[in-house]
């Protein structure tokens, strides 16, 4: 004889039952899953230490269905977690235990590409990299470029406003959107930004753009198109210390040089992606440095030049310039691929708390807990210590003006005041601790 389920698993089969009843009147039945085998392959992102299963998926295909998913979910008071490709490295696509995701992989069409204007308008399910390769016949693409830009979509880059190698002289996501086409909790669409050079009463595309999910579903992005550069060459320049790698590129900044890209692997890093890549990495360097320069041939050479000069002058051992584009892809390929993974519970622990007192480390010294990978679960912490509780409530009301029942992507980004006095960590403001003579516990 069959044991008795316990209550909270009758409890989660009976809300299951009640969602799927709902939802199956507004999707086709092929869109819609609850059994576990078809869940779960939506159980995580790129973030694989956290899983949880959902307790319905549904993949929408018309904008229609966006809209009354979210009316639906929004009368059963359910949680929504939209998904794109699921390659974000933060947890923020992680699934809610009693809630939906909502896959958006089937919006995957390039609506219009205009030359004229260099702009794109495209589906939130494309991919990063497609566009760029639409693009391309007109002599345009996209600027920014994650490193999983084969695989991660728009939607997502909205989401967590995503750089890439190349955004310190091109700008994140932010800076290259126009318009972002979405729904909001309760179904109705909504519209931020404009193909005009001003949007009318307040500009909310900047707080769309790396909200994570939290304050709408975006269905459509415009993106600005940038002319492709006639040239683009890649210094390598090889260090014997990580620090006078780090102070090469403030020398480089403080020279007055924007360059297209600037990246820093140490040593470790380079180790592990040589056997992958074959980039030609300097194994014996401490630290290496990926300088770019583009633009027209006369431009790059110049800017070559003087970045050349540059760290030498502040101890480059050995610089090797890219002869051709194949080998300027090389280098820049053990960059996109490097990300240290682990399966050991105790070294993933370890890793964690270290990886905090980074974060943290940067917040003593003015930096902040995030770029472009979001914060997700995995830097809910972090956030007690860059912001005050006043701030984090500021964060709290803007969310609940979109959201005020706290459907949308619950349980990341904001952590609440009793998950920060857990955590036990005092506010820090531009780098010092306030009483810093009192004892800390």
């Amino acid at each position: 004889m069959n044991a008795p389920l316990p209550a909270a698993a009758l409890d989660r089969a009976a809300r299951q039952r009640e969602i799927v009843a709902a939802l199956a009147p507004v999707v086709p039945a092929h869109a819609l899953l609850w059994q576990a085998e078809d869940t779960v392959p939506y159980e995580c992102d790129g973030l694989t230490a956290y899983r949880q299963q959902p307790l319905v998926v549904v993949l929408p295909e018309t904008e229609g269905q966006v809209a009354a998913v979210l009316k639906a979910c929004h009368a059963l008071m359910v949680p929504v977690v939209a998904r794109g490709a699921g390659t974000g490295l933060s947890g923020g696509a992680l699934p809610h235990a009693l809630g939906v995701t909502l896959s958006l992989a089937k919006f995957n069409k390039i609506l219009k590409v205009d030359a004229t204007s260099r702009t794109a308008t495209v589906q939130c399910g494309v991919r990063n990299l497609a566009i760029s390769e639409a693009a391309a016949p007109h002599g345009l693409y996209y600027a920014p470029d994650p490193s999983s830009q084969i695989a991660c979509t728009i939607g997502g880059n909205v989401a967590e406003n995503s750089g890439g190698v190349h955004c310190l002289k091109y700008g994140l996501t932010l800076h290259n959107v126009l318009r972002v086409r979405g729904f909001t909790v309760e179904g109705e669409a909504v519209e931020f930004g404009s193909l005009a050079l001003d949007t009318p009463g307040l500009d909310l595309l900047p707080v769309v753009v790396g909200s994570e999910g939290m304050l709408a579903v975006t269905t459509e992005v415009t993106v600005k198109l940038v002319p492709k550069p006639q040239l683009a060459r890649c210094i390598m320049a090889s260090f014997d210390d990580i620090r006078k790698a780090g102070d090469a590129v403030a020398a480089v900044i403080a020279a007055g040089i924007i360059p297209a890209g600037l990246e820093m692997m140490d040593k470790p890093m380079t180790a592990a992606v040589e056997d992958f890549v074959h980039a030609g990495y300097d194994l014996d360097a401490e630290a290496i440095l990926l300088c770019e320069s583009d633009g027209t041939p006369e431009e790059v050479a110049e800017e070559i030049g003087r970045m050349l000069d540059v760290l030498a002058g502040a101890g480059a051992t050995r610089m090797e310039v890219s002869k051709d584009e194949a080998q300027r892809l090389k280098f820049w390929s053990g960059r996109k691929n490097a990300f240290p993974a682990t399966n050991d519970p105790d070294q993933l622990h370890r890793c964690e708390l270290f990886g905090a007192d980074i974060l943290e480390t940067s917040v003593r010294l003015g930096g902040t807990v995030t770029g472009e990978h979001g914060v997700g679960v995995e830097k809910l912490n972090s956030m007690c210590v860059q912001f005050t509780p006043g701030e984090r409530e500021q964060m709290f009301a803007l969310k609940a003006a979109f959201d005020p029942a706290g459907l949308l992507n619950p349980g990341k980004v904001i952590p609440t005041l009793q998950r920060c006095a857990e955590y036990g960590r005092m506010h820090v403001s531009k780098g010092l601790l306030p009483f810093p003579g009192l004892e800390r516990f």
